[in-house]
């Protein structure tokens, strides 16, 4: 498959994934629960729908745990990047736009992503204060899980490869329960980075936070993408 056809799957891939989760959080009214599974959908119905196109991983710490695990080259991982921030940063605009059609005026949280007291006093009641750290190690952490699941899944060595897609939503869904409450959930610093451009909130500043985003994810990832090789080494 042509590189431009793999980027133009992962902009459309991440779209929706924005769209569909965070939409649902903007518009949704809906509990944590409900969010969760509308993440853990789109990723479903995107890994069946064009999977076998890009791989749909539709996140850059997705590609970032492929490459470190040698199942990509990194100019191709970069251009997975460039591709999932636009399809990102063009569903957070379209929601933007829906956003004022409906009448709505300052976005405030605007489904971003945080920590801390400003954040917590921003989002609302339902949300726990978590530290710097905190917020750190949970991102990190939820996204070594997420790419263990996805590398063992998409294993070609794997016996039920056709149910990874189901597996890698689920997942998805289960983390986003986990930490939805403390950090709104990224794992995905496009996710992050779309919203982040758009919210503007009187005491929080959602861009000042992003760093953490992008990177505890990164992080995350790449040390599943080394702990996966170590773990399930190729044979000779």
């Amino acid at each position: 498959m042509k590189i431009t056809n793999k980027m133009m799957a992962e902009c459309l891939g991440t779209f929706v994934l924005v769209f569909g989760g965070c939409g649902t959080a903007l518009f949704g009214h809906v509990n944590f629960i409900g969010v969760a599974i509308a993440f853990g959908l789109t990723v479903i119905a995107m890994a069946y729908g064009l999977g076998h196109i890009s791989g749909a991983h539709l996140n850059p710490a997705v590609s970032m745990g492929v490459w470190i695990n040698g199942r990509m080259s990194l100019k191709e991982m970069l251009l997975y990047w460039v591709a999932q921030i636009v399809g990102a940063i063009i569903a957070g605009a379209v929601l933007l736009v829906i956003w004022k059609a409906v009448g709505n005026g300052d976005t405030g949280v605007f489904a971003a992503n945080g920590y801390g007291e400003a954040f917590t006093r921003e989002a609302g009641r339902h949300y726990l204060q978590i530290s710097c750290g905190g917020a750190f190690l949970v991102e990190a952490l939820l996204t070594f899980v997420f790419l263990m699941v996805i590398l063992g899944v998409t294993d070609s060595r794997h016996e039920n490869g056709k149910f990874g897609g189901l597996a890698i939503g689920l997942t998805l869904t289960l983390i986003h329960l986990i930490s939805i409450p403390l950090t709104n959930t990224s794992v995905n610093p496009a996710r992050s980075i779309s919203q982040a451009i758009f919210s503007h909130c009187q005491v929080w500043n959602a861009c000042s936070q992003l760093w953490l985003f992008i990177v505890a994810p990164l992080v995350g990832a790449a040390l599943a993408g080394l702990c996966y090789k170590v773990m399930a080494p190729k044979e000779n």
